[in-house]
């Protein structure tokens, strides 16, 4: 049996936007231990609050306290907290409707086992020590049988508002490739580079697919490609990306390898990046012990002519 690969790969980026006169009032009030909500036109208070009824799709800014106590309309026990959640310990995540909300709040609630929560309980909200204007104000839920918590009836006004926020948007997971991209990864491994042509359209397909796009035929012909190609286009970087060893500005390309039918991509170096050039012909240059090309270089022959490659932009 061939070896089953697998990798761990995190795709994580900052997500920043800016907030309208709702959104900006309820992080805030949480900041200050307030929670918001927005009342419609027919009475409902929403909670968290949203800038357009979900009914009428007309513009709501009428903001109302509500109470920090409420009740749990459903949930479910997580019983393997991930990196970043709430609670590291064992927790429910609840959907809470406040009192004097008539919509529910998702978050979670801190309980020691799943036989401790049940729909129609009283939670309260457990406020951080450290709040800066973000859901994550609210640490969590914790039950309470005390008597309904009673809103002053803030306004909504305060002193230096949230006004926009950054939230980081991260996604683990274990990527294992199929058939036809595992014939490619090892063949990389002996610095060759192999393709699959589609048994009708006669098309070779790099990274192969293990099916034709186009005709959505089964692949399994393999066909060596390259190394050399030839540029089809190309951008410059111009921005450093954040643990990545390579200096700015540099060119990213799109590469169509002689005898491939779809052009893959990679990076432009052994050349000044203003003077890469549709049509360039380039190698692949491999670095010690590296599974893939490092980067690519001209070859030094005339460039391609753009009838040659102009159906692979």
């Amino acid at each position: 049996m061939p070896e089953v690969l697998t990798a761990a790969l995190v795709v994580e980026f900052p997500f920043t936007r800016s907030l309208g006169p709702v959104q900006s009032a309820f992080l805030t009030g949480l900041r200050e231990r307030v929670v918001l909500g927005v009342k419609t036109g027919d009475g409902r208070t929403l909670v968290p609050p949203v800038e357009y009824d979900p009914v009428t799709a007309e513009e709501i800014r009428d903001l109302v306290e509500v109470a920090p106590t409420g009740t749990v309309t459903t949930w479910a026990w997580n019983h393997a907290p991930r990196r970043g959640q709430p609670l590291s310990a064992p927790f429910a995540w609840v959907l809470v409707r406040l009192d004097g909300a008539d919509t529910a709040l998702l978050h979670a609630l801190d309980a020691p086992g799943p036989d401790a929560v049940h729909t129609g309980m009283r939670v309260r909200i457990r406020w951080a020590d450290e709040r800066t204007g973000a859901i994550t104000d609210i640490a969590c839920f914790e039950p309470y049988d005390g008597d309904r918590a009673d809103p002053a009836g803030h306004t909504g006004e305060f002193e230096n508002p949230v006004t926009g926020i950054v939230a980081p948007a991260r996604l683990d997971y274990t990527y294992t490739p199929g058939r036809a991209q595992s014939a490619y990864i090892h063949a990389l491994g002996d610095r060759r580079i192999v393709g699959e042509r589609c048994p009708s359209c006669r098309k070779v397909y790099v990274p192969p697919r293990g099916a034709c796009p186009t005709c959505g035929l089964a692949t399994s012909e393999q066909v060596e490609v390259g190394p050399r190609g030839t540029v089809t286009t190309f951008c410059i970087v111009n921005i450093k990306a954040k643990n990545l060893d390579i200096e700015v500005p540099y060119v990213y390309a799109h590469i169509a390898l002689d005898g491939a039918d779809l052009a893959l991509h990679g990076r432009i170096g052994g050349i000044p990046y203003d003077r890469v050039r549709m049509g360039l012909r380039v190698e692949p240059v491999w670095a010690e012990g590296s599974r893939h090309p490092d980067h690519y270089r001209p070859t030094g022959e005339p460039d391609a002519d753009y009838e040659m490659y102009k159906e692979l932009l």
